[in-house]
């Protein structure tokens, strides 16, 4: 609570939402709410269910040259994370799993950390191939954007940097993956020229292990399945927009739920308050605004599909941090610390 960064991403977040209610009309959006069928969000949040275990599938099949853990033990601690995520500041449920995958089965943090960040490079992949499959629509939102501070930060924009940062990141864990001891070598220089004496072979540990996490890119079977897996889990959160969507009444194309995916999760990359708060709602509602959809219909759909989002896996995730007897404690900050994390 006392960091910068949260107070930042509070910042943040409450510009975002200033620019979503400040010409809401507010009694159609009450309206939109009480006439709405929410017995649609029920199979959303089966199918989410469904592909929050293909990601747990995913992250099992990243770990497997590690060490073979069973998706079933590997999709409560992928549930515990997303609830992380959900909560706490600065994305703090990535470091949780991975230090409760290091209590339940003994994977180094580094190593589970290296492919959690590469699950992530992957989702914005899809994510931006996502907006790029509707190109046609992302001309019409061209002139939308959400000033922040002296900057007018518009769809294009995201998208354009977005290619960059995580087709750039993909490009260097691949060449990470192929060639190790290049890498490793490449690394060391860096830890024994830049880095105190004290901590540099713990810091060389730490890199080994590190890129011991990304063993499984080094099979181009490996991505290609770890890619294919990423598109159905997008895909399955996609048929939780449409399943929403009809509890609203209205009919957007599924392609434009797409595009709305790809857009908010790009979004949610810029830093807010805990839980995404404004960075998801405003360019969710932007899109569909864009698209022909009534903003008063657009806001109360994009907010319920948020909470609809937010809230199932954050109790979830709390249930089996509560059943594991874990706590977001100082102990835990200090067990993460142990690798200089």
């Amino acid at each position: 609570m006392k960091r910068w960064q949260f107070w930042l991403g509070v910042l943040i977040s409450a510009v975002f939402l200033y620019f979503v209610v400040r010409k809401l009309d507010w009694l159609s959006f009450w309206l939109t709410l009480r006439t709405a069928n929410y017995w649609w969000i029920i199979p959303g949040v089966a199918v989410y269910f469904v592909a929050v275990w293909a990601r747990a599938w995913r992250w099992h099949y990243l770990l497997k040259p590690i060490k073979a853990i069973q998706t079933w033990v590997m999709f409560p601690i992928t549930c515990i994370g997303y609830m992380g995520n959900n909560i706490y500041p600065a994305r703090a449920g990535e470091v949780l799993r991975a230090v409760v995958l290091k209590r339940k089965e003994g994977v180094p943090i580094s190593a589970s950390l290296a492919t959690i960040i590469v699950e992530r490079i992957f989702d914005g992949v899809v994510m931006l191939a996502f907006v790029f499959v509707n190109l046609t629509q992302l001309a019409k939102l061209a002139a939308v954007s959400v000033p922040v501070g002296k900057w007018n930060i518009t769809i294009q924009d995201l998208a354009i940097w977005g290619s960059v940062a995580f087709f750039g990141a993909l490009i260097i864990f691949l060449l990470a993956a192929m060639f190790p001891k290049v890498t490793a070598r490449f690394g060391q220089w860096f830890i024994d020229r830049l880095l105190p004496a004290r901590i540099r072979e713990k810091t060389s540990g730490i890199m080994h292990k590190f890129l011991d996490g990304l063993e499984a890119l080094r099979s181009p079977a490996n991505v290609l399945m770890v890619f294919l897996t990423s598109v159905i889990i997008w895909l399955l959160e996609t048929v939780k927009y449409w399943f929403v969507m009809h509890a609203f009444g209205f009919n957007a194309s599924f392609f434009t739920l797409m595009l709305m995916n790809g857009v908010v999760n790009l979004a949610t990359t810029i830093p807010a308050a805990p839980g995404y708060l404004g960075t998801f709602d405003a360019p969710g509602i932007a899109v569909l605004v864009a698209s022909g959809i009534e903003s008063a219909v657009a806001t109360g759909y994009t907010f319920v599909l948020h909470v609809a989002l937010w809230l199932p896996i954050t109790l979830l995730g709390a249930y089996y941090m509560a059943s594991e007897g874990i706590k977001w404690s100082d102990s835990l900050r200090i067990e993460a610390k142990e690798e200089n994390l």
